[in-house]
């Protein structure tokens, strides 16, 4: 059975074309003149070579070459100026026909992808430039900060010690070299990480939850002391973690000075902190006594950074932006359930 194939070549919206081996189109379908605002006549009447753009001439002619050798041309990409001057991405499928020296092609317009890829590339290096720049400043903060510890490490070890005689001071002391010597050891990890910011599943390890809580309390204990800050912890459905460290205490720190920051006048804070499984997955539920949010209004926006809704000079908006992404980073996730004077929960599940 004959069919007429006529309707399939003037009807699709693919660009159709039969072009000969002397290199000038035998017949184009409408949807390739409409594209190029040429006429049928405009393009039978000159070299296809014509309306390609000039930067890609030369690879057309090798490819146009290899057509001549019989060897087919599969998602060959080069541009055409249309007759407004404007250029266009056309995505080529050829198969020869040597010996009636014709070639049979089909193509597509990917203008708009090459432009997304264009912009995607353009946003890919200005974050390459903004991740470099990021390097530099955690690398210059980290080098600068050294000199300071120093100088407090060597002032601590100048005190004469034996001279104490107060408990109370001498408690202070030794409290103040512990301090000391985490924020030696901290900074030391981030100097150590900043050549290298890109996620690393080797820095994942197995953590005892009260050990980290344990060392961030410490960190803090002055400011906990002086808010009479309760502490509880229920560790029964996991005590371990399988997470990053650095991460891990970060998330800790940030959520108990938050808790602290934004407590009720008048009110010592309670923070707890238990762990349960729920739907196979680990979570951390962390609850205070705090001022709560208003849903309505906050919503997920808290976890953006700069993100503040109250007046506390010390709210910077960058704690919880911080948590959000120490999660994401390895797959976890935090929700925030709270209320006005009733304070916060977070449920912070891991992967």
């Amino acid at each position: 059975m004959d069919y007429n194939l006529e309707p399939f070549f003037e009807l699709t919206h693919d660009l159709l074309c039969i072009a000969g081996y002397d290199g000038f189109f035998k017949r184009v379908n409408p949807a390739l003149t409409e594209l190029l605002g040429y006429s049928k006549e405009e393009l039978y009447g000159l070299p296809i070579d014509t309306f390609i753009f000039h930067l890609d001439k030369t690879e057309t002619a090798f490819r146009r070459d290899e057509l001549r050798k019989s060897r087919p041309l599969l998602n060959f990409n080069n541009r055409y100026v249309k007759k407004n001057g404007e250029v266009v991405w056309l995505s080529w499928t050829s198969i020869p026909l040597p010996d009636q020296k014709l070639v049979y092609a089909i193509a597509k317009n990917i203008t708009q992808q090459k432009i997304l890829e264009e912009e995607r590339n353009k946003l890919l290096a200005e974050y390459l430039k903004a991740n470099e720049k990021l390097k530099l400043l955690s690398y210059s903060s980290t080098h600068n900060l050294k000199s300071p510890i120093a100088n407090m490490e060597m002032i601590f070890e100048l005190i004469d010690k034996t001279t104490i005689e107060d408990p109370e001071t001498m408690l202070s002391m030794e409290l103040l070299k512990s301090m000391i010597d985490n924020l030696k050891a901290t900074l030391s990890s981030y100097q150590n990480k900043v050549s290298n910011i890109s996620i690393d599943d080797s820095s994942i390890n197995s953590h005892k939850l009260e050990a980290v809580i344990s060392k961030v309390c410490v960190s803090i204990k002055s400011i906990i002391d002086n808010n009479d800050v309760k502490i509880e912890t229920d560790f029964e459905a996991f005590s371990e973690l399988e997470f990053n460290l650095d991460y891990l205490e970060s998330i800790f720190l940030n959520l108990i000075t938050n808790s602290i920051k934004y407590s009720r006048i008048s009110v010592s804070p309670i923070i707890r902190i238990e762990t349960r499984i729920h739907k196979e997955q680990k979570q951390i539920i962390y609850s205070d006594n705090g001022i709560g949010f208003d849903m309505d209004l906050v919503g997920n926006k808290v976890f953006g950074l700069h993100q503040k809704f109250t007046d506390n000079e010390d709210s910077t908006g960058v704690g919880l932006y911080l948590v959000y992404h120490h999660l994401a980073d390895y797959g976890g996730t935090i929700e925030l359930d709270s209320e006005l004077g009733k304070g916060s929960t977070f449920t912070i599940t891991f992967k």
